[in-house]
């Protein structure tokens, strides 16, 4: 028993979704995809688990929050695969797959062979027991990557109004999970081994608001341990967390944000894996042509430094399915993806973005009182990244174009001065254009003018040839990260 399809998206998450959506507007024929997912449903957004489904009032709900509407696109849901001639094998675990005879089998027994693959099975979470820690399978103990984790975290906390948490990570499955118990009036303890909430990207500075803000709705922190065991009822749930460092912290529910792993297994030894995930080129294509893989789990060439990144975010989700359809359908016509990295949260009342990269020096602008502040990183004299919470879209987009570009900047003090200021002052122009100086006063000596143009002394065109040329070797050594 078998089926066969020209193009077959393998799992279900965000970029399959997208991915769907890119090939409907590239012309393809009824009966040509297929999407094989081991959820019950249709493509759906995850933020909206994490940022809508918990909320104690006007929650999001399926439909309302399949994919694409995080794009402000069109809402697919199970009717509009099937009109648009989409097979949705939904329910459905693959347990091996043979690239070279270009096949998948599933664990009913079922054949599907494909000429073209988009592998998108994303990430899982990681469990306590990983980590030496038994009895993640108590009622009360909650993960949150799916719509069946949200539904238990939901029913969990519908169980503990009034009553203690504790969430195990500081980063943004822990941070946004702790808002939304705030919120449905549970008292909540985070329990992280960093020295302060999500240290893989903010500042001690920037997570000082963060933390105050969260203290201020009766959030209490435990930094610098890692939890050891439970205490359990004669029923098995967990009434306690016992910490490494001794504290015994009394509890109704647990929730887990420890992080994710890239579901590479079914391609291990058939493709190359970097970096934790599966290694492309700059059209989202693996080791084996006829294979595509988007998502968590694509390790991708960063244009503009040429190292090879992995990103953990729903914009590279969707973005990367997009460049991956369109590379399939119209090879000619497009280049190599263009990825600048980006994240966001939004949680409570407070929104924040980043763009970039956050290593170098930290430059903080803004007041935190007035609710609009942030951070530039500034690596050896070029702006790297940045970072603002409270913006407005064009305050959001002139920072994307300053990330993007990046600068070299003169005067540090100019980026603390004039904050957001700064970066709305930049003109538009691509990274691979862009040569620029800024003077003390917020000038640029040197911008992207076309080669008739361009009227500069030999020194100045030197000397930022060679800081570009510097720039470009040290990105080159460094040691690849993600957030």
């Amino acid at each position: 028993m078998g089926r066969a399809f020209d193009y077959v998206i393998l799992g279900g998450g965000v970029s399959a979704g997208y991915a769907a959506l890119e090939f409907v507007k590239q012309g393809i024929n009824h009966g040509e995809l297929c999407i094989i997912s081991q959820e019950s449903v249709a493509p759906y957004e995850r933020p909206a688990l994490s940022k809508g489904f918990l909320l104690p009032e006007d929650a999001a709900r399926l439909p309302h929050f399949h994919t694409c509407v995080g794009s402000n696109e069109e809402r697919l849901t199970p009717k509009w695969y099937k009109e648009h001639g989409i097979e949705l094998v939904l329910g459905t675990h693959v347990k091996s797959a043979d690239v070279k005879r270009k096949t998948l089998l599933t664990a009913a027994g079922e054949t599907i062979t494909f000429k073209i693959l988009i592998v998108a099975t994303g990430a899982r979470v990681l469990k306590l027991e990983e980590f030496g820690v038994n009895g993640s399978d108590a009622k009360n103990i909650c993960y949150l990557r799916d719509l069946n984790d949200a539904t238990k975290l939901v029913n969990v906390m519908a169980s503990c109004t009034g009553a203690n948490a504790v969430v195990i990570g500081g980063g943004y499955i822990g941070m946004e999970c702790a808002a939304a118990l705030v919120t449905n009036k549970i008292h909540v303890t985070m329990v992280f081994p960093e020295e302060h909430l999500m240290a893989r990207l903010f500042t001690s500075e920037l997570a000082a608001f963060y933390e105050d803000y969260y203290r201020s709705k009766g959030v209490r922190f435990i930094k610098g341990t890692v939890m050891s065991s439970f205490e359990r009822d004669s029923e098995g749930k967990v009434v306690a967390v016992i910490l490494k460092n001794g504290i015994r912290l009394a509890t109704d529910m647990v929730v887990v944000g420890i992080g994710i792993r890239a579901n590479t297994g079914l391609f291990e030894d058939q493709l190359v894996l970097e970096k934790g995930g599966i290694k492309v080129n700059g059209k989202m294509q693996t080791s084996n042509g006829y294979v595509y893989a988007v998502g968590d789990m694509a390790a991708f060439p960063l244009k503009l430094s040429g190292e090879l990144r992995r990103l953990e975010h729903v914009d590279f989700a969707r973005k990367s399915a997009r460049h991956a359809i369109k590379a399939i359908m119209a090879p000619d016509k497009i280049n190599d993806l263009d990825y600048l990295p980006y994240f966001y949260s939004r949680v409570f009342t407070l929104s924040w973005q980043f763009y970039g990269d956050n290593f170098g020096d930290p430059i903080h602008f803004g007041d935190p009182k007035q609710g609009k502040f942030g951070t530039y990183w500034v690596d050896r004299g070029q702006l790297v990244g940045v970072f603002l919470e409270g913006g407005s879209k064009d305050e959001y987009a002139a920072l994307e174009n300053a990330a993007r570009i990046r600068p070299l900047i003169e005067d540090k003090s100019v980026l603390s001065s004039q904050g957001v200021e700064f970066a709305l002052s930049l003109k538009e122009s691509p990274a691979q254009d862009f040569v620029g100086v800024m003077t003390s006063k917020g000038n640029l000596l040197v911008e992207n003018l076309p080669p008739y143009t361009l009227q500069v002394t030999a020194g100045v065109f030197v000397a930022t040839t060679i800081a570009a040329f510097a720039f470009w070797y040290r990105r080159k050594q460094r040691r690849w990260y993600k957030i």
